[in-house]
């Protein structure tokens, strides 16, 4: 049985993800081994269940565990020393540093494009369209869709055929999208128009052509551009 606190304060499900995440960090628990089942998490942590499957949804999304049918929830031998510390420290940057951060997920997100119009397959298609589906999907149920936009992307950077790209990806872009959401950055209007811009990165990389590719790509991601620069004038606006 794994050693934890009960959770007291703060939000249950950020503070879940930082103990398993360390536990992971620390070898206590290893790559491959399994967590116990959510009722046990839950009785162990002090909190609900639906709050133990929100935080082990968001560990399998930065790749730190695995959720496979009928077998459990298991520890995944990736990214993890990548990702200790990112989760819940990187919002603590100066905000000159948050641009920083911004302008490397452009240029990884640009190169990710190029490479994917280059090197995807069949597989790789099927994948970023599904992953496009949900993110319209959840959109039109009027829900929060920062993950499934997210997802759109890392499939992308699955799709270039580069693992490193892919791992800096997951570390640096998950906070960047939570922090815009946090500010409000997104709305109605925006949404339709992320969209319109996700398909058209997704007919770039189907017909592989990189050049339009990176293009639809730096479209997309001006607004992102537009907010970082927006936080060193003290003027954040809603695109």
């Amino acid at each position: 049985m794994i050693e934890v606190s009960k959770i007291k304060v703060g939000n249950p499900v950020d503070m879940i993800i930082s103990q398993i995440r360390d536990l992971i960090v620390s070898q206590t628990l290893k790559s491959g081994e399994k967590l116990p089942p959510e009722r046990k998490l839950a009785e162990q942590f002090g909190v609900s269940r639906s709050q133990v499957r929100e935080a082990i949804n968001k560990l399998q999304f930065y790749g730190m565990v695995k959720v496979l049918p009928q077998s459990g929830t298991i520890v995944s031998g990736g990214g993890i020393i990548a990702m200790q510390g990112i989760i819940t420290d990187v919002l603590k940057i100066e905000k000159s540093d948050f641009k920083s951060l911004v302008d490397t997920r452009i240029l990884l997100e640009k190169e990710a494009a190029r490479l994917a119009a280059i090197h995807r397959t069949t597989e790789d298609i099927r994948s970023i369209t599904d992953a496009l589906l949900k993110y319209e999907h959840k959109l039109s149920m009027n829900k929060d869709a920062v993950e499934e936009d997210l997802m759109f992307h890392v499939k992308i950077a699955e799709a270039s055929g580069n693992t490193v790209l892919k791992s800096l990806m997951l570390i640096i872009t998950p906070d960047i999208v939570k922090s815009m959401k946090e500010f409000k950055i997104c709305n109605e209007v925006s949404n339709h128009k992320t969209i319109t811009e996700h398909r058209q990165i997704l007919d770039s990389i189907i017909n592989q052509k990189p050049e339009e590719a990176i293009n639809a790509m730096e479209i997309h991601l001006d607004d992102v551009l537009k907010f970082s620069k927006s936080l060193g004038d003290n003027s954040i606006e809603t695109y």
